[in-house]
């Protein structure tokens, strides 16, 4: 990863946008897409050589005063605003967190337990699954490993008949990445498990270089499981106050759809299986 990472955000969002995106005349020839830096500047109120040194690394400590505007220029959304603040090191919720902890108390995983009709898991802030509930555990069985949302999505054979929305799900574990990455763009975790997904996936690598940026909160998944077909759910994700840097994700079927009937079957078939002697498969 290039250690300019402030700049190469400005670069890319700078990129992404076009004059009229911003009500801006344009004019002459454009050798690159997106806006030039001067018109940044301009739109941010700022001076034109202090803005290419800020893209150019040669300036890391913008205030920030200075960011609300360029996040105003570059029509940032509240996430990549966050992001633009920590990259700088001047927002309130700090940097240097990425992982606090791995390990989930036994309270919260009681409490998932507890969840017995919905899959309900931990993870942290670069995906890694830290724990999950028994529903969790059969929604997840198609995929060889496990182990990290992001790798589960574009290495695993399983992902891409899983999501039956693979493009929305990658765009979504590649912006959840990048927000990671504000918090700590040097953690060696984060590194390796970039760096991974650079070398072995294509799609990864586009969508990592159009640094979207965007936290869990709630959204739809449309899932294909095959032992129990399509699946429309909803999740809900919340901090864990003792734990900061780890969620708890609680996945929701609407009650009496057939999403809901698919995800008690997917518990009583999951329950057998863990019921069933380890020698019976082959009698």
């Amino acid at each position: 990863m290039d250690d300019n990472h402030l700049g190469e955000f400005l670069r890319a969002r700078r990129a992404r946008l076009r004059p009229q995106d911003v009500n801006m005349a344009s004019h002459g020839v454009r050798r690159v897409a997106g806006l030039r830096r001067e018109e940044v500047a301009v739109l941010a109120g700022v001076n034109a050589d202090y803005y290419t040194r800020l893209e150019q690394g040669r300036e890391r400590h913008p205030s920030p005063q200075v960011l609300d505007a360029l996040g105003r220029a570059l029509l940032l959304d509240p996430d990549a605003r966050a992001h633009l603040h920590r990259l700088a090191g001047v927002s309130p919720d700090g940097r240097g967190s990425l992982h606090v902890t791995e390990r989930v108390s036994p309270a919260l995983r009681q409490l998932m337990d507890g969840y017995a009709h919905t899959p309900a898991f931990v993870m942290n802030r670069t995906l890694d699954l830290l724990a999950a509930n028994a529903l969790a555990d059969a929604l997840y069985a198609p995929f060889t490993a496990v182990d990290n949302l992001a790798r589960m999505t574009f290495l695993d054979p399983a992902g891409r008949p899983f999501y039956r929305d693979w493009d929305r799900a990658a765009q979504a574990a590649v912006a959840n990445l990048r927000q990671a990455s504000g918090f700590d763009p040097e953690h060696p975790r984060l590194r390796h498990l970039v760096d991974t997904l650079t070398e072995h996936s294509a799609e990864f690598r586009r969508l990592w270089a159009q640094h979207t940026v965007r936290g869990k909160t709630q959204d739809a998944k449309q899932l294909l499981h095959p032992d129990v077909g399509p699946l429309s759910l909803t999740y809900q994700s919340f901090d864990v106050r003792d734990a900061p840097g780890q969620q708890l994700v609680i996945y929701h079927a609407e009650p009496g759809s057939p999403s809901a009937q698919a995800l008690t079957l997917l518990g009583t078939l999951h329950a057998s299986e863990q019921r069933a002697p380890s020698g019976s498969a082959g009698q």
